[in-house]
């Protein structure tokens, strides 16, 4: 791609439609079709500004200010990934560096018949109409980024859960920015279809090698059937040079249970998306989010649970703990529809400002078209507790490690909610240090 002056957004269209003469008869299938109309959707939305409601506490112009090389090879080996690794993980292992599946590095231990895991466009290769089944059309509304993705969707992972099957083993996603030599930019597409009483626990963990600029911009849509349960956990621990925008899908059908939990650990500017579309009875949903952010990193976390069913619960708690110069951003939607009654909703966001210069906005909202409902959301903002401090101090503990106490706790909450103890543990491990440090 082209790295003179013309805008990001530019460049991009026209590295689309470059691309389409070159696919012959593929621009007439119907998954190209969806490409073409997302890229459609995207030349006319333009990336947002702040005067775009849903990112008015979040400004991309420093993001599309550089010109990124999309999918870039790398030469990264499992010995220059090796420090990156979480140790003791006995799972599904797939590696993505700078938006390609790279099979070397990964490892799939679970049999085929208790899920079918391959890269996104291996799977379209063997079966074009069921992973275009999945694959979403973009609405004339959506988010550009959203629909920037779905254009230039070529690579991530498809999994599949047969009906009935329970999988032993997690699924871990490792999406790697190699931006050692330039401005690296992906957009994995990962699609998760489970099917009906069907049971599976997945993770994606961003990580960055390198010093250079690296531009994520992700989306996982996940497809459950009737009694399926999910877990999904994300983690983000990128470079002070990352950026990040990731949106999360969610259809859920009737009785299946969704449990997720989003943990930012560091990234120059992030942007998560988790949408939940409640479109059975009798399910529930439950969403837990954490973030550090310090120095001068953003980090902006957008959710949406929407109840389209009656008899049906969603559940929220998000954490954050803000430092130096950073800026937080919370904007959590529950959306009760009229046929929806009997919904409980629940949301909660907390958040510790450590310095005068650093900033929190949050925005709760609730819109209710059903009368016999039971829903609550509310938000805090403060400084840690100083009588909990002066207690803690009065029997000896110094004032940092006081403190650094406290924090961890008011994490636990989220933390201990976390399935997949391999994981877990490597978080505990790391937040200690990162309170502890600072």
């Amino acid at each position: 791609m082209s790295t003179d002056t013309i805008d990001l957004k530019t460049r991009l269209v026209a590295d689309f439609h470059a691309r389409e003469a070159t696919i012959n008869g593929e621009a007439s299938t119907a998954f190209h079709q969806k490409k073409r109309a997302a890229i459609a959707v995207f030349d006319q939305l333009g990336f947002p500004t702040r005067k775009n409601e849903e990112w008015k506490y979040s400004n991309v112009k420093d993001l599309v200010s550089a010109s990124y090389h999309f999918n870039a090879p790398s030469t990264l080996t499992a010995e220059d990934l090796a420090s990156l690794n979480i140790p003791d993980q006995n799972a599904n292992i797939l590696y993505f560096v700078n938006g390609h599946y790279d099979a070397d590095l990964s490892q799939i231990i679970s049999t085929s018949d208790k899920i079918v895991i391959s890269s996104l466009q291996q799977a379209y290769q063997k079966d074009p109409e069921m992973v275009n089944s999945y694959f979403s059309a973009v609405e004339g509304d959506s988010d550009a980024f959203t629909a920037l993705n779905t254009a230039f969707a070529a690579d991530g992972v498809f999994i599949h859960v047969p009906k009935g099957q329970v999988v032993e083993h997690p699924v871990i996603l490792r999406f790697i920015s190699d931006a050692r030599q330039e401005h690296v930019g992906s957009q994995p597409r990962n699609i998760i279809a489970v099917g009906e009483n069907a049971q599976v626990k997945f993770a994606e963990a961003f990580r960055t090698v390198g010093e250079q600029r690296s531009f994520t911009n992700v989306v996982t849509e996940i497809h459950m059937g009737q009694h399926a349960h999910v877990e999904y956990y994300k983690v983000q621990n990128e470079s002070d040079q990352a950026y990040h925008v990731g949106t999360t899908e969610v259809i859920m059908l009737d009785n299946s249970h969704f449990y997720a939990a989003t943990v930012t650990l560091n990234g120059k500017f992030v942007r998560n998306n988790l949408h939940i579309r409640i479109n059975g009875e009798h399910c529930d949903a439950h969403m837990y989010g954490l973030y550090f952010p310090d120095g001068t990193q953003h980090v902006d976390n957008h959710t949406v649970a929407d109840h389209l069913k009656p008899n049906s619960e969603s559940n929220e708690l998000y954490k954050g703990i803000l430092r130096d110069k950073s800026k937080g951003v919370f904007n959590g939607k529950i959306f009760v529809r009229p046929d929806a009654q009997k919904t409980n909703a629940f949301q909660s966001c907390k958040n510790i400002v450590l310095s005068p210069e650093a900033t929190m906005n949050t925005k709760p909202q609730l819109e209710i078209w059903a009368d016999d409902v039971k829903c609550t959301h509310g938000t805090t903002t403060g400084q840690i507790d100083e009588e909990a401090l002066f207690y803690m101090r009065s029997r000896g503990i110094s004032r940092q490690e006081a403190m650094s106490l406290l924090m961890f706790a008011f994490c636990a909450d989220v933390v201990s909610q976390i399935k997949i103890d391999s994981i877990r543990e490597y978080l505990e491990g790391v937040i200690s240090d990162k309170l502890t440090n600072k």
